[in-house]
């Protein structure tokens, strides 16, 4: 496995939102897969980031896409 890990300061930089963004998203339920490394470190793959961009692609503003 070559996963290249990101702080969640990287992730939001890569994402273009804020750090503040991505701590309430894993407080809310995790849109956005995240690796937990030991008790407190927190890390994000870059791959799965680029896969979350790609769902979340939408042709219209009034396309939800499929909620999961």
């Amino acid at each position: 496995m070559n996963a290249h890990l990101l702080t969640t300061a990287e992730a939001a930089h890569f994402l273009g939102v804020s750090k503040a963004f991505l701590e309430r998203d894993r407080w809310a339920g995790a849109r956005i897969p995240f690796v937990r490394v030991g008790d407190r470190a927190v890390r994000y793959q870059l791959s799965e980031l680029e896969a979350y961009i790609a769902g979340q692609v939408r042709r219209s503003t009034s396309d939800l896409g499929a909620r999961s």
